[in-house]
Parts: C-alpha cells; sequence; structure tokens
C-alpha cells in the first residue's frame, strides 16, 4: 500500500543503496546450462554492453594453472575469486549509462559464498550498490543442458542451486523473473519489453 511507512522505508532503502547508474545493471541469472551466455550474446549482438560470467572466467584461467580456485575443488576459494572479479566488473561499469547486462556476477558469487561457508550475503554485499530491481532468472531447461570441462555441475545440482538463487534473490528484495523456455531473439525481446 501506497501509505504503508513499511513500504516507504523499503523504497527509501532500495534507492540510497542505488548509485546512478547502477540501476542500469541487469543480472541474468539461474539454471546453469538454461542458456544465460546464449541471452548474453543475443544482447551484445543488439548494442547493449555486456559482462561474461566471472566463474567462466576463473575456470577458464584455472584449468590452465593449479586449478585451486575450480569450484569442484573449493567452492569457497572460487567464490571470494568471483566476488573480487564481479567487484571489478561492476567498476568497470560503473559510468556506462545505457542497460548493461551480467551473466551472474556479484550477487550469484556472494550466495556461493554463503552457500560455501556461511557467510552472510548482507556482510559480504554491504559496501555495494544493488542492481535493478528485476533480475531474470533462467528455469531449468534438460533439453539444452549440456555439460562440459568447465561446467561439471550435474542437471540435478543445477536445479537446486537454481531454487537456492529463486529464494535468494526474493530474500534480498530482488524481483525475480522466470524466463520463458522459447528462442534466444523472444528472450531477448522478453526482457526488453519489461525494462522502463
Amino acid at each position: 500500500m501506497a501509505g504503508d511507512p513499511g513500504v516507504a522505508g523499503h523504497n527509501l532503502r532500495r534507492s540510497a543503496m542505488c548509485s546512478n547508474n547502477s540501476e542500469r545493471h541487469i543480472i541474468l541469472s539461474g539454471c546453469s546450462g538454461g542458456g544465460k551466455s546464449t541471452l548474453l550474446a543475443e544482447l551484445k549482438r543488439r548494442g547493449y554492453e555486456s559482462v561474461e560470467e566471472p566463474g567462466r572466467r576463473i575456470v577458464a584461467t584455472e584449468m590452465k594453472g593449479e586449478g585451486k580456485a575450480l569450484p569442484w575443488v573449493s567452492l569457497e576459494l572460487f567464490a571470494r575469486r568471483a566476488i573480487e572479479m564481479a567487484a571489478q566488473d561492476r567498476e568497470r561499469a560503473k559510468d556506462l549509462t545505457g542497460w548493461v547486462f551480467f551473466d551472474r556476477g556479484l550477487v550469484d558469487a556472494a550466495l556461493a559464498l554463503e552457500h560455501a561457508v556461511g557467510v552472510a550475503v548482507s556482510e559480504t554485499l554491504a559496501d555495494q550498490h544493488r542492481f535493478h530491481h528485476q533480475v531474470f532468472l533462467t528455469p531449468p531447461w534438460p533439453e539444452i543442458y549440456r555439460s562440459d570441462s568447465e561446467r561439471q555441475l550435474d542437471m540435478e545440482e543445477g536445479i537446486a542451486e537454481y531454487h537456492r538463487l529463486l529464494d535468494a534473490f526474493a530474500g534480498l528484495e530482488y524481483d525475480p523473473v522466470i524466463l520463458p523456455k522459447v528462442d534466444v531473439v523472444a528472450r531477448a525481446d522478453f526482457i526488453l519489453e519489461r525494462l522502463p
């Protein structure tokens, strides 16, 4: 309700935690193998700024080196590196004025750390600006799921992770929007139609 002081207080907290451009930063999250990277490429093709998933970049680097920060070796070390990389990505994007799409990113990494060792998301994100209030999540889609050397999560683990993310984003007062299981062009249209 508009007159409810709790809602007004919530809106003040939400706006106080946003920088000028941070509300134009959009999170793409959801089930592993659900089509996020393909969707990001489509949005980039349309001229939107995009930031690739920190996790994929970390895994690619780690597989060429010692492999200590792989999520299936040490989820804590992986999550901490993802938080650091995602914070740097966010810093680089702070002056961009259009929509910027992040494949996973800072909140996902903070949630991974919380899942791994119990460090509260609120502690990890305390000094960070909020993203756009709508978070777009890819649902589990077994028909397109493919594991590879950089994605070793099986479908059941991916589904469990998806439900953790869905609950966590809602708990963080974001508005989760589940993407339809349609082709990438229609998915990109779906997102863009929902942005002001």
